[in-house]
């Protein structure tokens, strides 16, 4: 192998601008070339692929959202449009691919390697909701409930200040993780995820419960793919059932998603980078690099991909017990 390429796919993550400088500069450090594809797949089917050398990432490590920016590509479900990309691939001399993103990404990634084995690709797990098999967290993860936390905690002062019940929505449309992690970090009466049903008359009880126990302002955190609805919805069922609220809502939306990569972002996205860049010198394909108890992982994408509906009902439990 004498020449790699890397991109980023699918939402931007916080760090993955880490993880780029990472595999850039351990792939020179080890005597390859290194190309950068710019807006993913679909850069790789328009042949937007630049050559990189340790200055092309310098001072980005601290940055948000991905140099290499990020695209969704229609072109490259097909056929012809992955064949084309194989083009462009081969014409640029690069002979294996890190790909960093989330189950999208992956997902075309397996397909592509099928159609076209030749071509070695390694991914990192790029996504803020955590969702994807094989690590403990993935790349983004961190920032945004650490993002998230601090937006809810100044939300809590006001609703602390006027005594009102808020709904906050964080981002989350199949997998509750952002949710869950900063609920119980802001001491969320409730929290409302997409793995488990929700029962909008059990949250009724305990938002009367906490009013009982004379709580001056009460927040529940909703992620946005919950089956019972968004927080407009399932804030309007509450206002049906409870008089004795004034209820707010506030979506957070794509705050979670920019900002600086918090000090654990930077180190994970850092040594994934550098592991990718190690597994396709290694001869590897087709799988993800992970870290799972501080150690790096090796995750076939098919099995990376397959991780929705596993938070367990003990932090729902953990949530009754701190309130």
């Amino acid at each position: 192998m004498k020449k790699i390429g890397v991109f980023t796919s699918g939402g931007d993550a916080p760090g993955m601008n880490a993880c780029i400088r990472a595999v850039v500069r351990s792939a020179l450090k080890r005597g390859l070339e290194v190309a950068g594809i710019y807006r993913g797949y679909q850069g790789l089917i328009e042949g937007d692929i630049k050559n990189m050398d340790s200055h092309s990432v310098s001072s980005i490590i601290n940055t948000g959202g991905t140099i290499l920016r990020s695209a969704r590509s229609k072109d490259f479900m097909t056929p012809e449009g992955r064949k084309l990309a194989y083009q462009n691939l081969k014409g640029a001399g690069i002979d294996g691919i890190v790909a960093i993103g989330g189950d999208g990404t992956f997902t075309g990634a397996d397909i592509f390697m099928k159609e076209f084995p030749d071509i070695k690709i390694v991914g990192c797990p790029g996504t803020i909701d955590n969702d994807l098999a094989g690590t403990d967290h993935t790349i983004g993860f961190d920032t945004a409930i650490n993002t998230a936390m601090d937006a809810i905690d100044k939300i809590k002062d006001t609703a602390n200040a006027h005594d009102r019940l808020f709904f906050v929505e964080v981002m989350g449309r199949d997998a509750g993780y952002i949710a869950m992690a900063a609920g119980i970090a802001t001491g969320a009466e409730a929290v409302l995820v997409p793995e488990h049903k929700t029962n909008l008359d059990d949250l009724v009880k305990v938002l009367q419960n906490a009013h009982d126990r004379k709580k001056n302002s009460s927040i529940v955190v909703v992620a946005e793919g919950d089956e019972a609805g968004g927080a407009y919805q399932i804030a309007d069922y509450v206002k049906s059932k409870l008089d004795i609220f004034e209820i707010k809502v506030s979506i957070l939306g794509h705050i979670q998603r920019g900002g600086s990569p918090t000090c654990l972002e930077r180190v994970r996205a850092s040594r994934m980078g550098v592991a990718a860049t190690d597994a396709l010198l290694e001869g590897r394909s087709g799988v993800m690099i992970g870290i799972i108890n501080n150690e790096i992982a090796y995750t076939p994408f098919e099995k990376a991909i397959k991780k929705a509906g596993d938070i367990s009902p003990k932090y729902l439990d953990l949530i009754k017990d701190l309130n």
